[in-house]
Parts: structure tokens; sequence; C-alpha cells
């Protein structure tokens, strides 16, 4: 056997499962009808899948009575909750684009979402114990142009309306090769971008993600992670699907005691997670009085993982086959991931290998030229997983994806010898809070409009909880004075809450190149100096 000399590999090759969602939802249901296949703690809900697949069907007949046509952009603005996954599939039965709406999004963003992806219908709780989501709703369309004409709100007389109000769909409503989801990604450049991914995008990936999870239907999957990322909607629910395996939502939120109780009294096998998750479930109080020893196996994803952590979730939380995934929501997400009978050393050290139908290669930034291994470089990917391209926006489609089909992440990373991948960090700037994706120039967009506002530049610091934190600079106009409290206070109900900087510095000029661009970097090296983040920053992940 030849030694790998250049930074370029591919999974094993599996026949592509050429089915719609809809088309595993029912193989599953008549495979295995009496099984548990969702269960809802928080709502008290528990489904068979026989009896998931009669209230999908009847979902889509909801959908249909109001006039959607196959094509159409149905939103879900929502936290986790049953009617969230009959949505998601009922959208799929009946030939809808799913658009997922981050339920943290406030007026600001979600006016922008409403518009660019052409919602017809949204679905939404009325309010929680945090946001009243009808008065942001209705900020969002007053006075814009909107293409939406239903608001459904899923706790309230207009859902029960809809489902009484259910007409016939037809049988076979999409094709595998269809778009069946849109989420919103800030991606590397510009503001959000709509990722189009199609079914076999989805069930492809929910596949290969299973099969290296060995997940079958005696599997019980705890999954606190939020439904509008890939994370939940694909590594959760996708791989529910093709395995048969139950899926369990412990909160609307992630909820570190919900999701403790609900390993203990559910019994999970498996528990999925971003690593602040993982950091808050070890560090409960009363961590030792659940009894997790039903867990085996799980996922970690969402951010770089410290590989402290990814010890003692294998060993105090039982998971010995603990994985660990890498990929992004334009890849459908998962590029790599390693698998569950690696050694511990490999599992904590890296993020895996390519998955199968998967090829991965890693490229000089400056000339695009494939790598020696054990290079940093670029990560890109070709295969089924790449999305279709971003809604409405070629070049923005044509700059992600290039003419040979592979998609450049914007990630380091770099390739051992075995195959293995390794992540350095982002070409690009982009800020990974909490598992939560923010790119600076959209924050950056948004603190231009304070009328006391010069200039501002955003970055990311290190932080021991979340991963990273938001910094912004700030130059003020001339005569103008401003707090650090009245610049959050002019953030908050407008912007995410994650997207809101924890910290502010003003200041009268920023680092600049002789062509008087910024020197990002020269900002965040001096705030972890100045903030003492030093030994934050020098933290090992794989």
């Amino acid at each position: 056997m030849h030694p790998v000399t250049f930074s370029q590999t591919q999974g094993p090759a599996l026949p592509l499962l050429e089915k719609t969602t809809t088309e595993v939802l029912r193989e599953t249901a008549q495979r295995f009808p009496n099984r548990e296949a969702l269960v809802v703690r928080l709502e008290g809900v528990r489904l068979t899948w026989a009896a998931l697949a009669t209230e999908v069907e009847r979902t889509a007949r909801g959908l249909a009575g109001l006039g959607l046509q196959p094509g159409d952009r149905v939103g879900v603005w929502a936290s986790n909750c049953a009617e969230w996954i009959l949505l998601h599939l009922a959208c799929a039965r009946s030939g809808l684009v799913l658009v997922n709406v981050n339920p943290a999004y406030r007026s600001h963003e979600l006016r922008f979402v409403l518009a660019k992806s052409r919602i017809r219908a949204i679905f939404l709780r009325e309010r929680d114990a945090r946001t009243d989501y009808r008065a942001i709703l209705e900020e969002s369309r007053n006075g814009s142009a909107l293409a939406l004409e239903h608001v459904v709100f899923i706790d309230g007389a207009s859902w029960q309306d809809m489902l009484a109000r259910g007409v016939d769909v037809p049988p076979h409503a999409s094709l595998p090769e269809d778009v069946a989801n849109i989420q919103y990604t800030s991606g590397t450049t510009g503001l959000p971008k709509g990722v189009m991914l199609t079914h076999r995008n989805l069930v492809n990936n929910g596949h290969v993600m299973s099969l290296s999870l060995r997940m079958t239907s005696d599997d019980r999957i705890c999954a606190p992670v939020p439904l509008y990322h890939c994370f939940g909607s694909v590594i959760g629910t996708m791989v529910s699907l093709v395995s048969g395996a139950t899926l369990i939502l412990p909160a609307p939120q992630f909820d570190t005691r919900a999701t403790l109780e609900a390993v203990h009294a559910e019994r999970a096998t498996a528990i999925y997670g971003v690593p602040t998750m993982f950091i808050a479930e070890l560090e409960h109080p009363d961590f030792p009085t659940f009894d997790l020893t039903s867990l085996s196996k799980g996922v970690m994803a969402g951010s770089p993982c410290p590989i402290e952590v990814m010890r003692r979730v294998v060993h105090e939380m039982h998971c010995r086959e603990m994985t660990i995934i890498y990929g992004q929501t334009e890849s459908s997400p998962a590029i790599t991931m390693s698998r569950v009978d690696d050694p511990l050393e490999l599992r904590v050290t890296t993020v895996g290998c390519a998955l199968p139908n998967t090829e991965v290669k890693i490229v000089s930034t400056d000339t695009g030229e494939t790598l020696p291994v054990g290079q940093t470089g670029e990560l890109c990917t070709r295969g089924y997983l790449v999305m279709k391209g971003y809604d409405e926006d070629p070049e923005a489609t044509a700059a992600a994806v290039d003419g040979d089909g592979w998609l450049h992440t914007g990630d380091l990373a770099l390739m051992h010898e075995n195959g293995y991948f390794s992540f350095r960090g982002r070409a690009k700037d982009t800020i990974i809070r909490g598992g939560e994706n923010i790119y600076p120039r959209e924050v950056e967009e948004f603190l231009h409009t304070h009328p006391q506002v010069a200039d501002v530049y955003v970055v990311g610091l290190p932080d021991a909880h979340l991963g990273e934190t938001v910094l912004a600079w700030v130059q003020l106009k001339p005569g103008e004075t401003a707090s650090v409290e009245e610049i959050r206070d002019f953030c908050r109900g407008k912007i995410a809450y994650f997207k809101i900087p924890q910290y502010i510095r003003f200041v009268d000029s920023f680092p600049m190149t002789v062509t008087r661009k910024v020197q990002k970097f020269l900002i965040r090296e001096q705030e972890i100096r100045e903030r003492g983040l030093g030994g934050v920053a020098s933290i090992e992940t794989a």
C-alpha cells in the first residue's frame, strides 16, 4: 500500500438512496409500526411510527387546505415541539419547502428572512416565557411588502382550524432532487443566505451518519439541540427516520436538568449536543443523582470541542462510543465523522474521516492547489452532500461551489496520513458562539444604524464556556457620547441575543494596513492580551 502524500481522500462508496423524506418515513413506519418514534416530554407526546405517519398525513392535508402548492415556502419559527417535527415531515409530504427560522430572530432579522424566502405561511407560538412572537411578527410585517398569506399559531385555535379544513394531497408531490429545506446561515460573506437542501442531500446524510453511529430501532436519542439547525433537523430527525430510532425532545430550548432527566427517565442510549451543553450537564450540581448508564453513544458537533470535555463525556456520561462530527449547513451538514470504535485518542483529537460517498481535500488558500499531508489549508468537499445552492444568489453560490463541484468551506484543517482531519480554525472571520454562527458584518451593519456610531468592527474572542463570544470596537461620531449599556440596549429586541456584543470598547481609530484595510487580527490579539484571555485562547480542541 502506497503512503498517502496529498491531502485528498474519499469515504467508502455506498449506493445512494434515491428516496424522498416521505418514502423513508413510510418504509420506517411499515417496518416498525409499534415502536416509539417521537417523545416530546414537555407536551406529553408519545407517538409510534405508525401514529407519527398518520399525524404527518393529517398535517399535510391541513397544509394543502391552506391552498399551498408544491414548491411554496413554509416557515417554522419556533423552538422544539411536536408540531415542528410534524411540519418538517408534512412539508416534505406535500412538496413544500420548509424554511427554518431561528426562534431567537427579532424584527430586523425576521423581516429579512420573510422577504428573501418568500414564505407564504408561517407557523409560530403566540408567546413563551421570554418572547412575544406575535408582536415581533407584526413589527416585521409593518410597512413591508411580503408574500406571507397565512399565520398559524401552533398553540392556538388556528392550528386546529387548519387541521380540520384539510384536503387530499397528491400521492407523489416531490422527487429526490427537489429542494426540501432552506436553512439560513451567515456563511462567510454578506447577509444571511438561504441554503437550499434537497431530499437527496438530507436523506443520504442522515443515512451515512446513521450507519457510522450504528444506530438501530433499539436506540433512543436524547436531542436537546435546536430543530431549526441542521444538527436537530438532520442529525436528529433524519438519523431517527432512516434508522427507526426513537427521537426524544427534552424541552423547547436547551435545559440542563431537563436533558439529564430525559436520559434518566427515558433510558436514552444516545445523546447529542454542542460542547457547551455537555459542559453544563457535567457541571450541574445534581449530575451524580441521574442514572446515565443507559447511554453508550452520541454526537458532539456545532463548534470545536475541547479535548478534555470529550474525555469527560466518554468516562463520566458512559458514552464510550461518543463521536465528533464536522460539517456545515451547506454540506447537509456532515462531512467528516469519527467512528464509534475508533481509539479514544483518535476520537478526541480529530474531527474524524470522510463519511461514505464524500470526497474531502485540503487546498492552499493562496493557490487552490491540493496540499501535502500534514499542511494546513482550506477544507473542501464534493459529492451528494453539497447544497443545491444559495436561494436566488447565483454569485454567492459560484463563490462557494467551484466549477468542479467542490464546496469551499472557508474552514482551515489539516489531513493526517491516516485520512483523519484536525480542525484549525476559520479562514474567514465567522464567530461560532455556543454552536450559533455569527457573521461580524451583519452585526456591524446593524450597529451602523445607531445614530451615535461612526464606525464599528466586530470580532470573536475566545470564551471558556461558549467557545467564542462577540466583541465590538465602536468609533462614535465627533462630539457624540454613548455607554456600553446604551449600545446593548439598542440591540435588544432587534437582533438575536447571541449576536449582542458581550464586550464593547470605544476607540478613536482602528489598526489598518497602508491600503486602510482594518486588521481585525490585531484587534483580537490586543483584546486577548489586555483581557487576560491567553489561557482560554490556547485551549486545545480537535
